[in-house]
């Protein structure tokens, strides 16, 4: 549904996005990652038509942005960072004028109206004036105006911005709700919870450039430097912290904590090492009962941090996971 090949986007000197690369399929939910300034934001604009870019091609839908960018539009429901209102408006005019401008009249109106307020929680705020809703509602109003046509594809920039816990749950169930009803979703944004809550699969970009693209599991087992294992053995503190440091290649053995019964540690080597086997092995030789030994992947802020790290230099070594 959405498929982006070369992007890129030049201020000048300065580049904003460089060669970026990437499908999003029709009822997916793809979550565009990155630190703040790493072209998230240039990204949306170009396959929303607001900006040209200075290379590269995207379709929405098979329409070109660069060659059918009325086309595109008319397919997309799309929520800016800034959110699109008009302050002296009131609630409900704006979302009338917003569906008439997007071709909806009559009874479809009413009802297009009415679905986007009930699922964007907007029920009872017609009447006030843009200007006089809170941050949440107004962000929430936004929501509703890239909604209300029923568009196949949705791009959300930073959705939640303003939202209160509970309003963020509510979008993300209604981000769900979306994918599917058969919408395909664009999610922008750099809260992790908010991508791992809903989306399918991650593009993370970084310094104008996708250094990660596919499913969590895909970029982890990409990721992987080092073998992390949670464990708990029937034997005491010191001597498991002991015979742990014999392990070749290990980087890290941290204490959990204790129980009657078990102790409990997670210990990570370098990838490749086998780790699960050779703790296997030493307890077993040592005679220790183990309750519980499986493998930990990076979690998806660890996979994030580690993508979007700056180079290693001989002052600041590249980060591991561990």
């Amino acid at each position: 549904m959405i498929h982006a090949a070369d992007l890129s986007m030049h201020y000048g000197p300065r580049v904003a996005l460089e060669g970026a690369s990437f499908d999003v399929e029709p009822g997916q939910v793809v979550g565009l990652l990155g630190p703040n300034g790493a072209g998230k934001s240039t990204t949306m604009k170009i396959l929303t038509t607001y900006l040209y870019p200075t290379r590269g091609t995207a379709t929405v839908g098979g329409k070109s942005v660069r060659n059918e960018p009325l086309a595109v539009r008319r397919l997309i429901g799309y929520l800016p960072e800034v959110v699109p209102l008009y302050p002296e408006m009131r609630a409900g005019a704006y979302l009338n004028f917003v569906g008439r401008a997007r071709g909806l009249r009559g009874a479809r109106l009413r009802q297009r109206r009415a679905w986007a307020e009930e699922h964007c929680g907007l029920q009872g705020v017609g009447r006030q004036l843009i200007r006089e809703l809170s941050k949440g509602y107004q962000q929430r109003l936004g929501l509703a105006q890239a909604l209300i046509h029923d568009p196949q594809v949705v791009m959300l920039d930073e959705p939640t911005s303003s939202l209160d816990p509970h309003q963020i749950l509510a979008v993300r169930r209604l981000v769900r709700d979306l994918a599917a009803a058969g919408k395909t979703v664009l999610l922008s944004t750099h809260i992790l919870q908010e991508v791992e809550a809903t989306a399918d699969r991650l593009v993370i970009i970084n310094q104008g450039h996708i250094v990660g693209n596919g499913t969590l599991a895909d970029l982890q087992r990409d990721l992987r430097q080092h073998e992390r294992v949670s464990l708990s053995v029937a034997a005491p503190r010191q001597e498991i912290e002991a015979a742990l440091q014999t392990l070749p290649g290990l980087l890290d053995a941290r204490f959990v904590q204790a129980s009657d019964a078990y102790t409990l540690f997670e210990v990570c080597a370098a990838a490749g090492t086998g780790l699960p086997r050779k703790l296997g092995v030493l307890f077993s030789n040592k005679g220790w009962r183990v309750g519980e030994l499986h493998v930990q992947p990076p979690t998806l802020e660890e996979t994030f941090l580690a993508l979007t790290a700056p180079p290693a230099t001989d002052e600041a070594p590249a980060a591991h996971v561990c």
